[in-house]
């Protein structure tokens, strides 16, 4: 199997036997410089020809054909992958694809580089409390989270419904629509049925918090301290000028006093 990255961060991978390490750090063999990627960002396994992705850190973000990959998860030829925001695609050993590549594939290749823009995951909700805290899930398109299986993001929990909510990606933010939930769903604190999440905002599933993060976001970065408060120049004298003046007058007095006194 091969590993190609049609947007250039990379050059194609063949994968060997063993694990293949994905990350900023120098020892992996795959090192991605981006933005979002970590210093052992994923491993690829290949034993006896079958492959299977790995994220040792549930903090990092990797994605499968639209899907984040949150446990060991199998590979095959064709398949999407994301990590971060660097998209490649699983191509099949060179032997078995030679017929394929003496074929005209420009339009296949555009067709891969535009497969693999739009699976870029726009936001992300990180989870702020709980099980989930620390974690982060990457939304696609249209997604459920409940306590189901068979959710996008399936949640542990009594307190979480089987199908909870509903997330729609939007230019600007995010969709969320209540799904009957027992416990409701909110954001910023505020039970909603269908309203729009924008990042850095929170959402909770009764007691279960995420933040909407977006590409750049830290989420550790304190708020911006507001503006300094401008002084009109009408103003009076401030505090300390006041305090220079009565200074000045009681001196002026006491050097009238003591003269007075010399007569």
């Amino acid at each position: 199997m091969k590993l190609i990255f049609p947007n250039g961060e990379h050059e194609p991978v063949t994968l060997s036997e063993g694990i293949t390490a994905i990350g900023t750090a120098a020892e992996c063999l795959v090192v991605l410089a981006a933005p979002g990627i970590a210093l052992r960002h994923a491993e690829v396994h290949l034993r006896n020809g079958q492959a299977l992705v790995r994220v040792p850190d549930p903090r990092s973000v990797v994605v499968l054909n639209g899907r984040q990959v949150t446990s060991d998860t199998a590979l095959k030829a064709g398949d999407l992958l994301l990590f971060a925001k660097v998209g490649c695609q699983v191509l099949a050993s060179p032997e078995k694809v030679a017929p394929v590549a003496a074929k005209p594939a420009a339009n296949e290749e555009n067709d891969g580089r535009t497969r693999v823009r739009q699976a870029l995951p726009k936001f992300m909700l990180r989870g702020v409390s709980g099980s989930t805290f620390g974690k982060t899930y990457a939304l696609v398109g249209s997604m459920t989270i409940g306590r189901q299986q068979d959710c996008d993001i399936s949640l542990p929990g009594d307190e979480i419904s089987r199908h909870h909510a509903r997330v729609q990606v939007l230019p600007d933010g995010v969709m969320v629509e209540d799904m009957g939930s027992a416990n409701g769903t909110f954001i910023n604190d505020k039970r909603v049925h269908s309203a729009v999440l924008k990042p850095g905002e929170e959402l909770r599933l009764d007691t279960v918090r995420f933040l909407l993060m977006s590409p750049g976001m830290d989420a550790t970065k304190p708020a911006a301290a507001p503006p300094p408060v401008a002084v009109s120049e009408k103003s009076g004298p401030s505090a300390a000028v006041w305090i220079v003046i009565a200074v000045v007058v009681v001196v002026l007095a006491a050097g009238a006093a003591k003269f007075a006194g010399l007569f």
